[in-house]
């Protein structure tokens, strides 16, 4: 049988492509897979950034598999480590993610999407939220997309169910860049490796503060930061990595992070 997810690593940097034909739909055993992948790419050091994409060329993924739904999937189910597809209830996940988008995005595939911190899409991508007409919701969706694009336009996808075009998706700011189909791929390994050259000990304090200072005030964050009460922050201003920055700034050279 074939594998649902498959996986490659390169450099530091994490490929992970969802390959469940037709239309890239996740079932109860697919999403466990997905947790233990994410799961040990959040854990493993030598890995700094991710790749979420889906194979062929209309579906990233459908999301929610209705037809093992059909057969006795509870939409409630043990989705594993991570909530549905892995990514959107991983805690302490303070690696960036990209998602690119290979076509439709639809369902629970929308949800993984925008677990991730950038986005971006091939010309041809779709995106809906369609659970209202199988009766049910879109739960993640529900909570985060009214925070990512403005308030109606959020709601008019979550109750009309209506697909917006990758252009529309662009505007309201949810797609980081449009890609030429054939190019996806290499402009997703662009990005990641920019961002695997980067300062780790950075980003995962950049993520733990986005991620906290959703649920607070400015000010609360803000004391937080100051006070060292981030743990990603507390081991930022104490690590090699901020003397190393700060060191390669006035030597006017490239700085070389150790994530230490």
């Amino acid at each position: 049988m074939q594998d649902p997810i498959r996986t490659r690593c390169d450099n530091g940097i994490l490929e992970v492509v969802i390959d469940r034909p037709k239309a890239n739909a996740i079932d109860l055993a697919t999403s466990r897979k997905m947790g233990l992948i994410f799961r040990d790419f959040r854990d493993n050091p030598e890995l700094r950034v991710a790749i979420v994409t889906g194979a062929g060329e209309k579906f990233f993924s459908a999301g929610w598999d209705l037809k093992a739904a059909a057969a006795g999937d509870a939409v409630d189910g043990d989705y594993g480590v991570g909530g549905f597809g892995g990514l959107q209830e991983l805690r302490d996940l303070n690696k960036p993610v990209i998602c690119a988008v290979n076509g439709i995005c639809c369902g629970g595939g929308l949800e993984i999407a925008l677990s991730a911190d950038m986005i971006i899409a091939v010309s041809h991508a779709t995106f809906a939220l369609p659970e209202i007409r199988s009766g049910t919701v879109a739960d993640a969706a529900s909570i985060k997309l009214p925070k990512r694009i403005p308030y109606h336009i959020a709601m008019d996808m979550l109750l009309t169910g209506r697909w917006l075009n990758v252009e529309e998706a662009h505007r309201w700011g949810f797609v980081n860049e449009i890609v030429v189909a054939d190019k996806l791929m290499d402009r997703a390994w662009e990005l990641a490796r920019l961002l695997a050259s980067g300062p780790p000990l950075v980003y995962a304090a950049i993520k733990e503060i986005v991620r906290e200072a959703e649920g607070s005030t400015f000010q609360t964050a803000m004391n937080k930061i100051t006070k060292r009460q981030f743990a990603t922050v507390d081991v930022l201003y104490s690590s090699e990595d901020q003397l190393e920055g700060a060191r390669a700034f006035a030597e006017k050279r490239a700085p070389i992070w150790k994530g230490k």
